[in-house]
């Protein structure tokens, strides 16, 4: 079997359980800004050297796999994703972000230089992760006021991922001793 599959040539793609949309629908943007987020934090996790870092940043990327796959469907398919066993984003995952932060915010992080990303790679890579992620926001928030995204989660846990990432950029450049 090829990965080329001829079927998006008339500038429609594949939606789970066999909808097609056209290419440029709200739904395969947030899609497509969500595949970029995690590449980028893929980008971060492998320029890091702390396992602080690379280990929670795979925990998010693993996350972003179950966001990915809720806002790639249909509202009307929400049910019968979920009764396909899929996760959903919920407030638990949220407070997941929230008890990271949390965490980082008591170890005397320096925020100086945070307006000018680049004191170091790693920061660099998070900070161009979390640029992603907000966009990524964005366009959650298109899909949620045109009525396609039920779940308001996702937004949430987008936003405070947006703010983790900007921490964990500030935490490697004071690991780092960059700032």
């Amino acid at each position: 079997m090829s990965i080329v599959t001829k079927t998006g040539d008339s500038g429609t793609t594949g939606l789970m359980y066999g909808r097609r949309v056209p290419k440029n629908h709200p739904r395969v943007e947030a899609c497509g800004t969500l595949d970029e987020l995690n590449a980028a934090l893929g980008l971060a996790r492998a320029t890091a050297t702390e396992p602080f870092v690379t280990d929670n940043l795979l925990w998010i990327q693993k996350s972003l796999v179950d966001v990915m796959g809720e806002v790639g469907i249909g509202p009307q398919d929400l049910p019968r994703y979920v009764q396909d066993g899929y996760a959903t984003v919920t407030p638990e995952l949220t407070a997941k972000v929230d008890k990271l932060v949390q965490e980082i915010e008591a170890q005397n992080v320096s925020f100086k230089g945070w307006a000018t990303p680049g004191a170091t790679l790693p920061a660099a890579a998070l900070d161009v992760a979390r640029t992603i992620c907000r966009r990524s926001e964005r366009r959650v928030f298109d899909l949620r006021s045109a009525g396609e995204l039920p779940n308001g989660e996702v937004g949430v846990f987008l936003n405070r991922l947006s703010d983790l990432l900007w921490l964990l950029a500030r935490w490697a450049e004071t690991k780092a001793g960059a700032v």
